[in-house]
């Protein structure tokens, strides 16, 4: 579909190292920059569950989109959309069913052999998707979207402490960083856990925002009724 593991690791690779450990009285007064960051990075992966809402803008200058509410056991609901179309999802039980508009399904199977007919079959209805397709096999695993941030070290390294703001409603410290003509922000949550609220990257090509909030909230996603749901690999064997 729309490549949400690359989304989320980029969406999530502004955490950052470095920088002094501040003044007295302020928050992590006594944490250098790289270290608030390590700890960000560690509560989130620790979380329940969380939400994360975004936006991406490609290479090709498309913008992907979502806002997805995912905990660790996999459980996820929300949406995702691409070129101006959006598609629901929800995984549970193992599986993953997404309902999309025909505008959706058409930039999802664009160029694909008989594309045409399928997208008739699927639209505006709730499709289960086969358990190894690898464009959505990752799009509910919130520890593998949490560990992409992570994956190159380098990259949460020498940020530097800016001011305390509000990211919805909740005081959070901003950590920044240059990259060429990128400027990587951070916003850990103050108070609590130090979760992390917000991630952008302002300047470049691929400008993009994430917002991350709900932690610890139950997901209970409904599993669509038989007579509402498209089995695409049955389809897809059936040749219809």
């Amino acid at each position: 579909m729309v490549g949400m593991v690359g989304l989320s690791a980029a969406l999530l690779t502004s955490c950052g190292d470095g920088d002094d450990g501040g003044g007295s009285g302020k928050p992590f007064a006594k944490d250098s920059a790289d270290q608030v960051a390590a700890k960000a990075v560690e509560a989130t992966k620790k979380a329940d569950s969380m939400r994360i809402k975004g936006d991406m803008r490609q290479a090709d200058g498309k913008t992907v989109s979502l806002d997805l509410a995912v905990d660790q056991e996999k459980n996820c609901q929300g949406t995702i959309g691409t070129n101006g179309s959006e598609a629901e999802l929800r995984h549970t039980n193992g599986t993953l069913y997404l309902r999309g508009d025909e505008a959706y399904w058409k930039t999802a199977l664009k160029n694909q052999p008989g594309s045409q007919k399928v997208v008739s079959k699927v639209a505006d209805k709730w499709v289960k998707m086969p358990a190894d397709d690898a464009s959505t096999s990752g799009m509910c695993d919130k520890q593998g979207l949490v560990a992409s941030m992570d994956e190159n070290k380098s990259e949460r390294k020498g940020m530097k402490k800016g001011d305390t703001t509000s990211v919805d409603g909740k005081d959070a410290l901003a950590l920044t960083k240059k990259v060429g003509d990128e400027t990587h922000t951070m916003y850990v949550a103050t108070e609590g856990e130090p979760y992390i609220l917000r991630s952008t990257v302002k300047g470049g090509d691929k400008p993009n925002e994430a917002t991350f909030g709900d932690y610890g909230k139950s997901v209970n996603p409904k599993e669509p009724s038989k007579d509402e749901t498209v089995d695409l690999k049955a389809l897809a064997a059936s040749g219809q």
